[in-house]
């Protein structure tokens, strides 16, 4: 096996472990088992269990983005769909099974107080989001307010899932998003009336 190929395997049985049961719940040994490799294997390619909890947040990080925007994409042209597309891909993901929140929240909510690499990851990750929801509120011509309160919603939406067991709120997140959009739409094409 390759060190390339062991570095996927870690990684793949790491994030598949973390999400299920939790950041802090994993040792060293039970993902070495998980992942088919020795543990000095393991020692050799990831020092320490932040290094492999980063590298999961980051390979997080990458997934969310791509499909996110991917689902954005194939919404279509108009500005106002496209903002909703977001909660359409929440729905799809709130669906999925085994669906346990979102991992970042996970990872800030077990590791954020006592671990400053993982809560700068998080809080990297978070801002990458927010500044993606400025760009799609800014294509509507809404004000840049409107990205942080569909943010919110957004993230409210992935805790509420989470705890409920309920997909649905994804739709609930989606009807309220709608009312915020139209209402910010309104407000600016009366700003720029004036």
């Amino acid at each position: 096996m390759t060190e390339e190929e062991a570095r996927e395997r870690i990684l793949a049985a790491a994030e598949e472990l973390y999400y299920r049961k939790g950041y802090a719940a994993v040792g060293m040994d039970e993902l070495r088992t998980a992942a088919g490799v020795s543990l000095r294997r393991l020692y050799a390619l990831f020092p320490a269990k932040t290094d492999i909890v980063a590298a999961v947040l980051q390979r997080k990080h990458h997934e969310w983005e791509t499909s996110l925007t991917a689902a954005v994409a194939d919404a279509g042209t108009d500005p106002r769909t496209r903002l909703l597309a977001v909660y359409r891909y929440l729905e799809g993901w709130f669906c999925t099974d085994g669906f346990r929140g979102c991992a970042f929240i996970n990872a800030f909510g077990e590791l954020g107080g006592t671990n400053p690499e993982v809560a700068q990851i998080v809080r990297e990750h978070k801002a990458s989001f927010q500044k993606y929801m400025a760009s799609l509120a800014a294509e509507s011509g809404a004000p840049a307010a409107l990205a942080a309160q569909l943010s919110i919603l957004a993230e409210g939406a992935q805790s509420t899932a989470a705890i409920s067991a309920d997909p649905q709120v994804a739709a609930q997140a989606r009807a309220a998003a709608e009312v915020l959009i139209d209402a910010a739409l309104v407000q600016s094409i009366h700003n720029s009336a004036r």
